[in-house]
């Protein structure tokens, strides 16, 4: 078995989950965390980029990552991201995750300023510093960060012992083989972009995190099966089948996390609330693309699952 087992298979990214106020909701959030459990997925990626977690106070990130660990209770791998834009506030949420127990903690490079790489290396450092007995996880996602995870910046964090993975969200499936290569055995590489799992998978990533699965971790679960028994073309069939879904998803004028927590209510008969402005909501004109992607899920679900 891998060091890092635990790490490698389908890890859903966690929506922000909200009351009919627009609060967050610690009830509805351990409702999320039981339908992660009951659909058997690894484990669960709390407060980053599908947790709204530019949107929300630090005190509403750790009311989050609370209730999610008062009910994963082991059940599931929990990483939790805890960078914010400024290194105080990420320390004390890392300090604050080590002490509920967490698997992990994440973190994006620092955005707006576009700072030396030295500088990147230090807010990461100093925020492992603060949780001196979790694994770190570093998260390359240059698209929305607005600085990628170089080869020279990834060899001087590997000097700390606890960094043992990259999330890594950049487009080039070649930027998961470079990783791999330079981390050695055990180190873990997550695939990021969702349409391309089983491309992140065959050319190395131990598994995924992504910010659709939640909304269909059937398939997820079952490509990534296809592929660890060698049938690579119905991992590829299934992946096929996510990427439509994530393209009907993605032409309605709300926001993407707004589609999808409104599919988890159609679909799971689970209400975790809507979107956090500036995120868009959905529209009226957005209700038959909704009902049309959870009928495409419905379907895909029963042809390959």
């Amino acid at each position: 078995m891998k060091t890092n087992e635990k790490y490698c298979g389908i890890i859903p990214a966690f929506y922000a989950c909200y009351d009919d106020s627009g609060q967050v909701s610690a009830d509805r959030v351990k409702k999320l965390t039981r339908y992660f459990i009951e659909k058997g997925v690894k484990g669960v990626y709390v407060c980053g980029s599908s947790g709204e977690c530019i949107y929300q106070s630090k005190e509403e990130r750790m009311e989050t990552l609370k209730a999610v660990m008062s009910e994963a209770k082991g059940k599931l791998t929990v990483i939790a991201h805890v960078a914010c834009n400024n290194t105080e506030d990420s320390m004390e949420l890392a300090a604050h995750a080590e002490k509920l127990g967490v698997d992990a903690i994440a973190a994006i490079p620092p955005i707006y300023f576009h700072l030396p790489e030295y500088a990147i290396a230090q807010y990461w450092n100093d925020i492992s510093s603060a949780a001196p007995n979790t694994d770190f996880v570093i998260y390359n996602i240059p698209q929305l960060a607005g600085v990628a995870l170089t080869m020279s910046l990834f060899k001087e964090m590997k000097k700390n012992p606890r960094v043992v993975a990259v999330k890594n969200s950049s487009m080039p499936v070649q930027d998961i083989q470079m990783f791999k290569m330079e981390g050695g055995k055990d180190f873990v590489v997550f695939n990021g972009p969702d349409e391309q799992f089983i491309a992140g998978r065959a050319i190395g990533a131990d598994g995924g995190i992504g910010g659709t699965y939640a909304v269909m971790p059937e398939l997820l679960l079952k490509a990534d099966e296809l592929f660890r028994a060698g049938n690579m073309a119905g991992a590829q069939a299934v992946q096929y089948a996510i990427d439509e879904i994530i393209y009907a998803m993605c032409t309605c004028h709300g926001n993407l996390y707004a589609v999808m927590k409104e599919i988890l209510r159609r679909r799971e008969n689970l209400d975790i609330g809507t979107v956090r402005k500036p995120l868009p909501n959905l529209i009226p004109e957005d209700m038959p693309k909704v009902a049309k992607c959870v009928q495409m899920i419905d379907e895909a679900i029963e042809k390959y699952c």
